[in-house]
């Protein structure tokens, strides 16, 4: 289901918002949901995150008795592998090298039922993001579920961000400096509507179950492979 007009809903004037609050997330908990679902047919789930932070959403799928994959930059291998040996689940969570543009390093005949993706789209054009979409849909089973979390255009990241007039293929570009102090985000970043998330999704391959946008204006999706 595509819920448009929330999408289309500017939230460039609220300058107290924080979209990179921390906290129970709508499309996080999805994906659990969808975990505990899959483990009722009574057969392993295989999960993979990206990237993985601070572990704390891989963490909860190993609990619910899912495998989980962790990917991220190859600098942070020991800071991640400690923290899978400190929460004791060094036999159900493994990690797994990943620098965009390129996908996940792993094996072409294994497939996941849950890919969970978390704002490091926005690090890349959106052609270029659409080309991971498509291989991270091969990477999931039949059925299996993509859950897309991204940097929304209509939140407070894009005060004086000088892209938020382009289509959203030329729409790459530095945030403001002021952002780029209150929160870190540097480089060149793409911010998407929700229509837009829905599109990526789409062109990508995948079967658009759900699209949403956060209080803070950031935007999330669910796809399904077919």
């Amino acid at each position: 289901m595509h819920n448009g007009p929330k999408g289309e809903k500017s939230m460039s004037t609220h300058s107290t918002v924080n979209p990179m609050e921390p906290g129970t997330d709508e499309l996080e908990r999805y994906a659990l949901e969808e975990c505990v679902k899959r483990h009722r047919v009574d057969r392993q789930v295989s999960v993979m995150i990206m990237p993985a932070g601070l572990c704390e959403l891989a963490i909860e799928f190993a609990h619910l008795g899912a495998e989980v994959t962790v990917t991220d930059l190859e600098s942070r291998r020991q800071d991640i592998n400690g923290r899978i040996l400190a929460a004791g689940l060094g036999n159900e969570m493994r990690f797994v090298p990943c620098a965009l543009p390129l996908p996940p390093e792993t094996p072409a005949d294994e497939l996941f039922d849950i890919i969970v993706v978390r704002r490091s789209l926005c690090s890349l054009p959106y052609q270029e993001a659409c080309r991971i979409v498509r291989q991270l849909l091969h990477k999931l089973r039949i059925g299996g579920k993509l859950y897309v979390s991204i940097l929304g255009l209509h939140s407070e990241l894009s005060e004086g961000y000088s892209c938020a007039e382009e289509d959203v293929e030329n729409r790459y570009c530095e945030l403001a400096p002021a952002v780029v102090r209150k929160y870190g985000i540097k480089g060149p970043v793409c911010l998407y509507s929700e229509r837009n998330l829905f599109m990526l999704l789409l062109e990508a391959g995948g079967s658009v179950l759900r699209t949403l946008t956060t209080t803070y204006g950031n935007v999330k999706g669910i796809a399904v492979r077919v």
